[in-house]
């Protein structure tokens, strides 16, 4: 299914920018394999690294990234059953220093990504085309579920490049 990027909230578009596939599996297959290559090239000396005193360490990105799809992936979950209860944000600040991250190895966090993104396909693919269509609200935005999928991988797309631009480089 094809995305209109007007009905994308303004927050959300440099996201769904950065997907270059129009099909939504194959955007989230996508992603997802390359930010595995990405995670395993990492070398275990830049794992606690920060660019910036008040920036997230490499593990806490990649924690950020897990936290985020989980709740983008339940935000469609409930919007494709049509529950129009509201849902709030969440501030990511506020959960990064919560996700033990120092306390994980690469090699969790990384099979959590992998199996996360396998099970974020598989919601996906559950899902009819008109239940990709149906909207609901969060953080006072109203989103589509397809909408949805496409933020999930622009938004890991996204962090990859910063990683590689400002962790890596």
């Amino acid at each position: 299914m094809l995305l209109n990027l007007d009905t994308v909230p303004h927050f959300y578009k440099n996201y769904v920018k950065q997907v270059e596939e129009s099909d939504l599996l194959q955007a989230l297959r996508i992603s997802g394999h390359r930010a595995l290559e990405l995670v395993h090239s990492i070398p275990h000396n830049k794992l606690d690294f920060k660019y910036a005193p008040d920036k997230w360490t490499v593990r806490e990105l990649l924690c950020h990234v897990i936290d985020a799809e989980r709740i983008f992936a339940y935000r469609a979950l409930r919007f494709a059953r049509n529950d129009k209860t509201p849902l709030a944000g969440f501030e990511e600040n506020d959960y990064a220093p919560q996700a033990n991250a120092a306390g994980r190895s690469i090699e969790k966090i990384t099979a959590e990504m992998a199996h996360l993104r396998s099970s974020t396909i598989d919601l996906f693919e559950g899902f009819t085309p008109e239940m990709l269509t149906r909207k609901g609200t969060s953080n006072k935005n109203e989103l589509s579920v397809v909408a949805l999928g496409f933020i999930i991988a622009g938004h890991e797309t996204h962090h990859c490049h910063i990683l590689k631009e400002r962790y890596l480089a």
